[in-house]
């Protein structure tokens, strides 16, 4: 470890900038698996673990429409248009029976549609790592130390403006309002003539469809693989842990933050990369229940 401290911080410091980058592009993917969990957790009171494998499922779908030739920007609105109609479908079969149960029962209902669709992708698939190559220009600099693929110039691109448009909806429209209502207060909500029922399925399925847009976005610029799902799932939850509901900023900010620590812990050991989010999933819970003691220690 001691080589790759020299290494990044006095032999060859430039390295810095491609991991900055890269965690980036990483931050990207995550903020927009984060926030369709901060959603569904917020509105509906929904832990979901099958979260990264929704981002996968838009991952493998990506793949199978780009083996016809069919180009991205005709892929990514179908795949979205997809999983929001799959996450309705989810919501209706699943979802909507497990919403007055405790926390345990969403959890476990939830990690077994997790195992679901692992195995059905993977029957579909098989178990090999794939992704999308768009035969795009790669910009270097620095002597080729540093490499910029034009794909992830795109999905970064991509994925900042599904964000705005994700942040217009929730201000401007009455579904947006609708939802926000709902998430603070269910009850007044349904005496303002708020369709809650077509809240809690509408939300469901706008998250399915923001996993299925970053799943497209994983697809062009990394791998996906059946159960690479785990990753993308505890990555949102350290997210959202940190955040706190309802707090998008927060949610940008700590999704690059983790982006950031994930490519650096992968380039002292690249195991470590896929450790880092549930590192920082349990170093966010253990900090919280100390401030939480230290509250009730002052109240008292």
């Amino acid at each position: 470890m001691w080589d790759e401290i020299q290494l990044l911080f006095i032999w060859a410091p430039v390295i810095n900038i491609q991991l900055i980058l890269e965690g980036i592009f990483v931050g990207a993917i995550f903020a927009l698996s984060a926030y369709g969990l901060a959603l569904v957790w917020g509105v509906m009171n929904i832990k979901n673990l099958a979260q990264g494998d929704f981002v996968i499922l838009g991952g493998y779908l990506a793949f199978w429409l780009n083996m016809y030739g069919i180009p991205l920007v005709v892929i990514l609105p179908i795949i979205m248009i997809v999983m929001f109609v799959y996450g309705w479908v989810v919501y209706l079969l699943v979802i909507r029976r497990i919403l007055d149960q405790d926390m345990f029962v969403s959890l476990l209902a939830t990690f077994g549609l997790s195992l679901l669709m692992q195995q059905a992708i993977n029957l579909k698939f098989g178990p090999e790592v794939q992704t999308i190559d768009m035969e795009l220009p790669v910009f270097d600099a620095f002597d080729s130390m540093v490499t910029i693929p034009s794909s992830k110039l795109l999905a970064l691109g991509l994925a900042a403006f599904i964000a705005a448009c994700v942040v217009v909806f929730m201000k401007s429209s009455r579904t947006g309002q609708a939802i926000r209502a709902t998430a603070q207060d269910p009850r007044a909500a349904r005496v303002l003539g708020i369709n809650i029922d077509r809240i809690y399925a509408f939300t469901f399925a706008f998250n399915s469809m923001l996993c299925g847009a970053a799943g497209v976005l994983v697809s062009i610029i990394f791998v996906i693989q059946p159960f690479y799902g785990i990753t993308y799932s505890m990555g949102s939850f350290a997210i959202v842990t940190a955040a706190g509901l309802g707090n998008l900023p927060g949610v940008i900010v700590s999704a690059f933050s983790i982006g950031l620590f994930t490519k650096y812990c992968g380039f002292f050991e690249s195991a470590l990369e896929y450790a880092a989010p549930v590192a920082v999933l349990l170093t966010v819970l253990m900090w919280r229940q100390i401030s939480m003691r230290r509250n009730r220690q002052v109240v008292k």
